[in-house]
This record gives C-alpha cells, sequence and structure tokens, in this order.
C-alpha cells in the first residue's frame, strides 16, 4: 500500500515521500496518527497544495520539541520495583510506566512516544530514548530499584562509575602519549650518537 508522509517517519522517509508500507502498519498507525495519507492522485493534489503549512508548522512544533528536549535535560525517572535476589523484577517496566514516570516529573510523554524494544526487566539504570519529535530524541535514565533510597544509590553509584570511566581513559591517553614519547625521543639521540661517533672516527 502507497502512502504520502506527512511527516518525518523513522526507517521510512521524510514529509512528502510516496513510500509502499504493508497494509495493517497503514491503517493501524500511520492513517489513523495523522502520520500518512494514502497516495491517491486527489490526496498528492491536496497535500501539494498544503505543504508549506505542513512544513510551517512541523518547524515550530520542532522548536518546541528542542525547547523541551532542552529543559528535560538529563532526566532520571525512579520507579520503584519488587525484585529477586538476583535483580530479577518480579514483573516488568513497559513503556506505558516509563510514560507514566516522565509525565509525573512535569514533561507531559504518551507511552507511544517512548522507545523500548522490550519490557526492562532488571534493576539499575536504564537509557530509553524517547522520541519528543519525528526530529527531536533524548534519552532519559529509567531508575528502577526496589525503594527510593536504593534508587539514590544506584544514582550516585552510576555518577561514579561515569568518573572513574572517564578517568580511567585520560590515564590511557597520557600513558600512550607517554609511550610514544618514549618511543621518539631514544631514536632521536640514537642518531646523534651515531653523528657523534663519526665525528670521532674522522
Amino acid at each position: 500500500m502507497e502512502v504520502i508522509l506527512l511527516q518525518r517517519v523513522e526507517k521510512l522517509g521524510q514529509m512528502g515521500d510516496v513510500v509502499s508500507v504493508k497494509p495493517g502498519h497503514a491503517r493501524n498507525r500511520l492513517l489513523p496518527q495523522g502520520m500518512a495519507l494514502r497516495a491517491t492522485k486527489a490526496n498528492l493534489s491536496v497535500f501539494e497544495a498544503q505543504k508549506a503549512q505542513l512544513e510551517a508548522d512541523n518547524l515550530e512544533r520542532r522548536k518546541e520539541a528542542e525547547a523541551v528536549a532542552e529543559k528535560m535535560g538529563e532526566l532520571a525517572v525512579t520507579l520503584v520495583r519488587q525484585a529477586s535476589d538476583v535483580g530479577q523484577l518480579y514483573g516488568s517496566v513497559t513503556a506505558r510506566d516509563i510514560a507514566t514516570a516522565v509525565t509525573e516529573a512535569g514533561f507531559t510523554v504518551a507511552r507511544t512516544q517512548v522507545v523500548l524494544d522490550q519490557p526492562i526487566k532488571t534493576l539499575g539504570l536504564h537509557q530509553v530514548k524517547i522520541n519528543l519529535h519525528p526530529e527531536v530524541a533524548i534519552e532519559v535514565t529509567a531508575n528502577v530499584a526496589r525503594s527510593e533510597e536504593d534508587a539514590e544509590e544506584q544514582l550516585r553509584k552510576g555518577a561514579a562509575v561515569l568518573g572513574t570511566i572517564e578517568e580511567a581513559e585520560a590515564e590511557e591517553a597520557l600513558e600512550a602519549a607517554e609511550e610514544l614519547f618514549e618511543e621518539e625521543v631514544p631514536a632521536e639521540l640514537a642518531d646523534e650518537a651515531a653523528e657523534g661517533e663519526e665525528e670521532t672516527n674522522a
């Protein structure tokens, strides 16, 4: 089935593209959510007539989404769940749960905007992508813990681990530079020594 995209759709195309999709995908998602129109001659004419306005509306929505993304910054939401001794959840955290948590944090997000390939089933810090607009996405941290206290501890440890990784990377870079320096200097000294020997022999 061919449709005209009214906005950018990930893995399909940009606004105005005519693409072939499965009928079920068109009927269940693209058409009812106003993301596309059936690619008929009449609809192509309608799209061309409204293209400038659609692009202007899209630009405005994108700016709003970018402003929201900036305010969200490095948002972390806490989800308290029961879990086994090895950190396996009794149940799971779904896209709907994350959307609810983000909305409660002050940013209205629909379940369909949360990109979660499969439910979260373990304790810990999980990075989750949220599409604020077809062209604007942000990652939030889903902090899944047994309690609010555990969640705070996980965030502290997460920050500490990140700091350790950055420190280790800096040390590796310094060691690599020192090794390079050590390799180069003896070669130069060897050249000078060789020149000195030639002069002495002469």
